[in-house]
């Protein structure tokens, strides 16, 4: 798939007033964002819907990682305010168990914030899909795909798309890589598991593919401008390009 500039992914994880961790954003971001972006005239679109879509309609796909509970106990009502369905990408070895852990998140098992490392159970993801929203896979158990032998890379990508379609009983065509860590043996061991799109995080460095999707990764205390600037479609075609990060290192010399 071209790079498109009327297909905004940005890529979430928990939801948390209180929750110090930088993959916790406030309820009060998440809805200014959200509603800042459906003001500019966005539709919001699951990630299967905006990517099979024609180009011309300017579409947000609203993604979440790791499939945490406050998706649904504090997201969801954001997103139904605004109107917007949601993707979630769950790691099939955890739902309905507390606390997921894995390295960048381990840090916080036995604390005061421990419950919310919280992993959706089935029957709560099965509602998120009952009101339209689009559940993927995460792998089954959150690894660094690129450090796995074939054997176990084949595990982690087939058989999580084949547990979310065994517990959901629908197709699961994405999956969004694990720390966004990929490189040409894990794209094409994707396809291989029955993949059609794949999301990982900003990588300037390598063409768009359909399995190599870039999202907007949206992270706690952001500050407005930078949130602005990183969802802007200048800014991101110039991003795409590849050439901010060498002029920032030049600026930074001069």
């Amino acid at each position: 798939m071209p790079e498109r500039d009327d297909v905004l992914i940005l890529a979430y994880h928990a939801v948390s007033d209180t929750w110090p961790a930088a993959l916790a954003v406030s309820e009060a971001d998440l809805r200014r964002q959200l509603r800042s972006l459906v003001h500019d005239g966005y539709r919001g679109a699951t990630l299967s819907e905006a990517l099979a879509s024609g180009a011309g309609e300017k579409l947000l796909v609203t993604s979440f990682d790791d499939a945490y509970g406050s998706v649904l106990e504090r997201a969801l009502p954001v997103l139904q305010e605004l109107g917007l369905p949601g993707t979630v990408f769950v790691p099939t070895d955890w739902p309905g168990r507390t606390p997921m852990t894995w390295p960048g998140i381990e840090q916080w098992v036995g604390g005061p914030h421990e419950a919310e490392m919280r992993c959706l159970s089935w029957d709560e993801l099965s509602r998120l899909v009952d009101l339209g929203w689009e559940v993927g896979s995460h792998t089954c158990s959150h690894p660094h795909l690129t450090m796995l032998g074939d054997e176990a890379l084949r595990r982690e990508l087939l058989d999580s798309r084949l547990v979310c379609e065994e517990r959901l009983g629908r197709p699961c065509p994405t999956i969004a890589y694990p720390y966004g860590d990929h490189d040409d043996r894990v794209i094409a061991a994707a396809g291989e598991a029955g993949y059609r799109w794949a999301c990982a995080l900003p990588d300037r460095t390598l063409p768009v593919h359909d399995l190599r999707l870039s999202r907007v990764g949206v992270y706690r205390d952001e500050s407005w401008l930078r949130f602005r600037a990183k969802v802007s479609p200048l800014v991101r075609r110039v991003r795409a390009t590849g050439m901010v990060e060498p002029l920032v290192r030049r600026l930074r010399r001069a």
